[in-house]
């Protein structure tokens, strides 16, 4: 068997009745880790994703290298300001210095996947917390969170010695700038403020527009001038908190002072950060207070709390020519906050926070269009759009508001937004709208008809047209990648025909289903844009929608209890598989689908009145198709009918414990990742310990387990269970994890008896989620499988050091993370691909808790949050010891028969390399913030 190499013919399946699967399939999930690796085929408009040329530079040691290679997009420090003929240069600026930084990361790293082409070359710049500029590789952008490089950024990145040094390096070097900084300095008028001062063309609103707007508390009074219905509010501003004065605004209003309930927010941090609920003046002064303490905001609004309403959001893209606006309001999305089982009576007064807004879990559904009359929709759309022109906007902007009812905020018919349906009211204006893969821009342009590159060059088409030397400039739109209109699993066409299909299938009904819709949505995105590939993006689902939660594992698998959904494109951008599946069968009905045809023309037909007169516009690329349902036999027969190659993106359940495998193995289809019995093995965690169990001798350690049902949870007395798990663990603190579910729920560490209760409560009970400081000590919130998993394993905790980051130092050569390093051990995150029996490890990644004991599935899937040290400072591990980590990850990879791409999650002592393991995952994550991409880059560049 061929040793593992990089190489363009490499092939990493081994031939077990499979055909061969080549590395692209495989490891695919973004353009940037495909490139890197130099195995794919660029696309005419991709060359510049060439990173070998990196390699060439001479930075001392390999490793600092690859660190060096991976940081700076310059050369020798300086960025070349070559001009290229016919290619617009678009520099994407993210960060800046709000706590929506790391979403600003993912906006910028979906912009780049989206837009970059032969004709558009895109340069990335990044914003500190402390406003510093940097010159950054697009590479760096598919780090986690800029908390990975921040401590980096001084000796590996371009530094600007001031802010006007930085715009006038944009002048020279761009045509136009796209500011993807979310919050502060980038929707509050300061970026744009910049680069009007050095006359740089930018996409999006002037500067002092977005200070008027991005205010709240401006923006309100600015609205009621302008005819719009408003909430009620009180500004507290600084110290200045007159308690006598918000008792009288409560009383005016109706709201009891003692217990009237209202929404605290500040005013100038964006529509998600700091927001929270108040009861009565004293909790209300208070909370305000600690926004204003933490240095949120000095400004912070008191409103009311809209009972009974319906939230809804709305992208509005402007396509007129020039100064001359023409805003046009696309399909508006509805929010409705869900909550399941027992909940706290308060959880019921809950709001669209940070973290429903980003992290994909039940708490939260989304509906587009909204389940709304159609004139009410209409009238949200007609006020979004007059809204957007009266404020001055420009480019694209999101508007978020409710519709109450009429009994709300009641006015006279004279002033916008009073119906008879109710009352629409306009409540957050944001400049730069979330820009990740399934992100509000992106679902409600594809239902009507724009792709993610479309919609994305439309708004650069547009902003060019203020900018005279711009304005001529050849289009973009030409360039746009293919997009698949046909969610047909059969080709049709010669030209199809000639195009290997993959079958990207996703979902399930484990816990870890959202994240596997994160995995399967990138993995589609970036691999469609490849012209010899028909990529199709499919849905694991129970044939009956109704039984999602419930397990069928193993020797309980009926091949009739599962059904594939083949999904268009619009379909697929959903928060939730619950969402994708209550959006198929609302496809399918026959009244809602008339609906939202009807409304998708109307919008069309608004868009194309502004759209005709561009001549750069060449027209939608989604089409408006229906979803199909397979059975899992009629969707695997297709597979092999149309010689489809498998990308297995499920996570736990059948799609990781060789289930998947075993189907499509019986019918010759092949499929990524490792074969029936590794799958197996490594998805039940005692017999993934039990198969290490003899390498000891080799560095290779395995945790001592316990197993526990949960029936017996249940009815042995808790202390009983606690002196039994700590007497055979011969521990003070244990870690409970679910036996065979996936990495990043129900896992937790308990220290006493009551722990253990409130854990074992929470099994009873069938929570989704132990709020945080539940247990004896301080801890984040920890997700829960649904439904609770039948068996439980107790470990003994492993106790490491802790890393404290710190994205600055007035010592500049000191470090930028602190670590004591008193138990030697740190835990590490590692990618590995090959063929099996010849498996090599990728750069492992030191992971860094930000809260409690246990990585929390934020930390863990969520692009913004959570650190990932990659690779390993030297300053923690030698580079010695690495390498010796590195061989025993690759002997645990061999000894249980991975093949293609796994990750291994395991400890290992910096000193001797020795390694711990904690678990397999042979269907990793490949969500757009995986360290997997970060992991192939390093070692491309190291090789």
């Amino acid at each position: 068997m061929a040793s593992f190499g990089f190489s363009s013919n490499f092939s990493l399946v081994e031939n077990r009745g499979r055909d061969a699967v080549d590395l692209r399939t495989l490891v695919a999930a973004s353009k940037p880790l495909a490139h890197s690796l130099g195995l794919l085929k660029l696309n005419p408009g991709s060359k510049s994703w060439s990173l070998r040329a990196a390699c060439s530079r001479e930075v001392g040691t390999a490793r600092a290298a690859s660190e060096a290679a991976t940081a700076v997009a310059v050369d020798d420090g300086v960025v070349r300001e070559k001009e290229r003929d016919g290619v617009l240069r678009v520099g994407v600026i993210c960060g800046g210095p709000s706590a929506e930084r790391g979403i600003s990361m993912n906006s910028a790293r979906s912009v780049i996947d989206h837009i970059q082409g032969e004709d558009l070359h895109v340069s990335c710049y990044y914003i500190d917390c402390d406003l510093n500029a940097y010159a950054i590789s697009t590479a760096q952008v598919y780090s986690n969170t800029p908390a990975d490089f921040d401590f980096k950024l001084e000796s590996l990145a371009q530094g600007f010695r001031s802010l006007s040094d930085f715009a006038a390096h944009l002048a020279a070097s761009v045509d136009i700038v796209f500011p993807v900084i979310h919050g502060q300095f980038g929707e509050d008028g300061g970026i744009q403020e910049l680069l009007e001062r050095y006359n740089i063309p930018f996409v999006g609103t002037g500067s002092s527009e977005c200070c008027q707007a991005f205010d709240k508390y401006q923006a309100s009074l600015e609205l009621s001038k302008h005819g719009f219905v408003t909430v009620p509010s009180f500004l507290v501003q600084g110290c200045e908190a007159n308690e006598a004065e918000l008792e009288k605004w409560f009383e005016r209003n109706q709201l009891d002072p003692m217990s009237g309930k209202v929404v605290v927010k500040p005013a100038r941090a964006g529509s998600s950060i700091g927001v929270t609920v108040a009861y009565g003046t004293a909790d209300s002064l208070k909370k305000a207070s600690e926004i204003i303490s933490e240095g949120i905001d000095e400004k912070v609004i008191v409103e009311l709390f809209l009972e009974g309403g319906n939230e809804f959001t709305a992208i509005v893209l402007d396509v007129g020519s020039g100064f001359d606006s023409h805003p046009v309001a696309l399909l508006p999305t509805e929010v409705e906050l869900q909550f399941h089982g027992n909940v706290d009576v308060r959880e019921k007064d809950a709001i669209f926070n940070y973290r429903r807004k980003y992290l994909p879990t039940q708490q939260v559904a989304y509906h587009t269009p909204p389940r709304f009359p159609v004139d009410v929709i209409e009238d949200i759309r007609k006020g979004a759009s007059l809204l957007f022109k009266q404020l001055g906007l420009r480019d694209f902007a999101r508007i978020d508001g409710w519709l109450l009812p009429s009994k709300h905020l009641s006015s006279s018919k004279e002033v916008f937004g009073v119906t008879d349906y109710g009352t629409i009211v306009f409540t957050d204006i944001n400049l730069i709208s979330g820009m990740e893969q399934t992100s509000f821009l992106f679902q409600q342009a594809s239902k009507v008809g724009f792709s993610h590159s479309n919609i994305l060059r439309s708004i650069i088409n547009h902003a060019c047209l203020r900018f005279p030397d711009l304005a001529s400039h050849k289009d973009l739109s030409g360039h746009l990648p293919r997009v698949d209109n046909s969610s047909k699993l059969a080709g049709t066409s010669r030209k199809l025909e000639k195009r290997r299909k993959i079958f990207i299938i996703f979902g399930g009904n484990t816990s870890e289903r959202q994240v596997s819709l994160m995995s399967g949505t990138n993995v589609w995105l970036n691999l469609q844009a490849f012209d010899d590939l028909e990529v199709i993006p499919c849905l694991l689902a129970p044939s009956n929608q109704h039984s999602l939660g419930t397990v069928v594992n193993g020797e309980d698998f009926q091949l009739s209890s599962w059904a594939v959904w083949s999904l268009p494109y619009s379909l697929v951008l959903r928060h939730t598989t619950e969402e994708v599946l209550a959006a198929c069968a609302e496809a399918i009905e026959p009244s809602r689908a008339a609906l939202t045809s009807l409304l998708r023309k109307q919008v069309m037909s608004d868009l194309m009145e502004g759209l005709r007169k561009q001549k750069w516009f060449s027209g939608f690329d989604i089409a408006d198709e229906l979803p199909v349902k397979y059975s899992m036999e009629q969707w695997i027969l297709h597979a092999k009918e149309v010689q489809a190659t498998v990308f297995i993106a499920v996570h736990g359940g059948i799609g990781e414990d060789g289930t998947l495998q075993s189907l499509l193995e019986n019918e010759g289809v092949p499929y990524t990742g490792p074969g029936v019995m590794a799958s197996r093995t490594c998805m039940d965690k005692v017999s993934t310990s039990l198969s290490l169990s003899n390498l000891a001798n080799l560095g290779v350690l395995t945790i001592k387990k316990e197993v526990w049902s949960k029936k017996d949870l249940l009815n042995v007395p808790i202390l009983d269970v606690w002196q039994d798990v700590i007497s055979k663990l011969q521990c003070e603190s244990i870690c409970i994890k679910p036996a065979r579910d996936g990495c990043s729920t129900g896992v937790a560490r308990l220290r006493c008896p009551e722990d253990l209760k409130v854990y074992i409560k929470a099994l009873e009970e069938g929570l989704l989620l132990i709020p945080p400081n539940s247990f004896s000590k301080a801890h984040g919130m920890i997700e829960m499988p649904n439904p609770p998993p039948e068996f439980l394993i107790f470990e003994p905790f492993i106790e490491t050091d802790e890393i404290i980051m710190s994205s600055k130092s007035k010592n500049e050569n000191a470090s930028h993370f602190m670590w004591e390093g008193r138990s030697r051990w740190v835990e590490i995150t590692v990618g590995v691909i090959g063929k099996r029996g010849s498996m090599h490890s990728l750069s492992p990644s030191i992971t860094v808790k930000e809260t409690g004991d246990i990585l929390s599935l934020e930390e863990k899937f969520q692009g913004g949050t959570g650190i990932n040290l990659t690779p390993p400072p030297v300053s923690i591990m030698s580079d010695e010891a690495l390498g010796r980590c590195k061989q025993r990850i690759e002997v645990i990879a061999n000894t249980l028969h991975l093949e293609g791409f796994s990750r291994i999650d395991a400890f290992v002592n910096v000193d001797t390399g020795e390694v711990l393991i904690i678990e397999v995952n042979t269907v990793p994550g490949m969500t757009p913030s995986t360290v997997l991409i970060h992991q192939v880059i390093l070692t491309v560049l190291d090789s």
